[in-house]
């Protein structure tokens, strides 16, 4: 497959001596290329800084000269498919026993013939299933937003690239979680879209009947425009002024003090464009179910996707993402197929709710804690309460950083029905505007 690059160039760290070796795959050197993107201009040492790359992972991949996103530039999380550079999916065991693409993964390269410039592979926790953003392997990226606290993942050093500035979007995936947390701690636009509108061939895999890719910006704008390049036609839907607004109190309720009070200003300004508002329950205070359903469904699918390969090389895997592929491994596939059969039945109520309205809810239930201090049992237990809702039910949601609560940032999302994707991204876009 043709790579769509123009010049391409590979800079090489050597933690002896900082950034300062840069091995040049072209004749040129970084000083004579061009600048004009954002975050190629900014130095070796300042980039290190953020830990958001994959060590000997920064490089320019230039892509079409004239497209809708010419001009941009992208990072691209470490489970992509990018030819010529290793997919290490955040654990140097699968680096090494895996050979180099020799092609783009489909995503990739629709981006980069839409004009967009790869900046760099950035650092994921060990394949996706993580939602910390800590990888024992390469570090944890530094939260730009908030550089005392973890950034979130799996996404982690997507995130970071974008709310950096070390590029204008961030490509990452999303399983359970791992684009709209990580872009809720970092302060940026994030998407999930529906799951199957985009391809994730190429892609390192952890749960397939959930794992999406998704991207980030510090812009609204251009995370629509990524959207309108690679999204397709949304299907047959109500007009948005035809759409209620939902809070529902069940997901509210699973929320830290503080959260209602800090966002109510901005839903009563946006509550004019909907249809009327309602606080029905969702779930009819099911939620741990609802939770408990996709967790084992997520886990069987993990260990079925990862767990031939962790049994014939024993990988070193980090704290916690060992312990959760140990549980997964005992996942009897009778106790799966229950869960699928329930998450499903789960999924419908989500379905036929959303037929006239839109969910309007914090994206994460807590606030991005301090490194060194694991969030509490409850905390992750009410955060994956409400990550999983569009992981099961394969729904679009957009996170949007409307609000900042003692100094840290806190996301509010949008989640439409199936394939509304289009129509998701335009409300947020719209938002921002009527709040600017």
């Amino acid at each position: 497959m043709d790579s769509g690059c123009g010049s391409h160039q590979r800079f090489r760290p050597r933690f002896d001596q900082g950034w300062k070796c840069l091995e040049t795959i072209s004749h040129q050197k970084l000083s004579d290329e061009k600048t004009t993107h954002s975050g190629i201009g900014d130095s070796l040492k300042t980039i290190e800084n953020w830990n958001a790359f994959v060590p000997g992972e920064i490089f320019q991949l230039e892509g079409q000269v004239k497209g809708p996103l010419s001009g941009l530039t992208m990072s691209v999380k470490d489970l992509f498919d990018v030819a010529g550079h290793p997919t290490g999916a955040g654990n140097p065991d699968w680096l090494t026993s895996h050979a180099v693409p020799d092609r783009h993964a489909p995503l990739v390269q629709t981006l980069l013939d839409a004009g967009a410039c790869i900046v760099g592979k950035t650092i994921t926790e060990e394949f996706a299933y993580s939602l910390v953003g800590e990888n024992i392997h390469y570090g944890t990226p530094v939260n730009p937003h908030n550089p005392d606290c973890i950034p979130g993942g799996s996404s982690s050093g997507a995130a970071v690239s974008a709310a950096a500035g070390l590029c204008d979007f961030a490509v990452g995936t999303d399983t359970a979680g791992s684009v709209r947390l990580p872009a809720s701690f970092c302060g940026l636009w994030g998407f999930r879209p529906s799951h199957g509108a985009l391809s994730s061939q190429g892609v390192v895999p952890l749960a397939p009947s959930f794992d999406v890719p998704g991207w980030m910006s510090k812009n609204a704008d251009h995370l629509v425009q990524v959207g309108s390049v690679v999204l397709p036609a949304d299907q047959k839907l109500a007009p948005p002024d035809r759409l209620k607004l939902a809070l529902p109190e069940d997901l509210w309720l699973r929320v830290q003090p503080g959260f209602r009070s800090a966002l109510q200003v901005l839903i009563d300004r946006i509550v004019p464009s909907f249809q009327g508002v309602t606080h029905a329950s969702l779930s009819q205070d099911r939620l741990q179910a609802w939770q408990d359903a996709f967790r084992c469904v997520q886990g069987h699918e993990a260990w079925a996707s990862h767990g031939a390969w962790i049994r014939s090389h024993k990988p070193r895997l980090g704290p916690g993402i060992k312990e959760r592929f140990e549980w997964a491994s005992t996942i009897q596939d009778e106790e799966a197929k229950h869960a699928r059969a329930s998450m499903l039945k789960h999924a419908e109520v989500v379905h036929a709710y959303l037929d006239d309205a839109v969910i309007c809810m914090p994206t994460v239930s807590y606030l991005a804690p301090q490194k060194g201090h694991a969030s509490s049992d409850e905390d992750r237990t009410n955060a994956m309460s409400l990550l999983c809702i569009a992981s099961m039910a394969g729904l679009p949601q957009v996170t949007m950083p409307l609000a900042v609560l003692d100094g840290k940032a806190l996301g509010l999302s949008l989640m439409g029905s199936r394939h509304s994707d289009r129509q998701l991204l335009a409300m947020a876009q719209r938002i921002r505007n009527m709040l600017a």
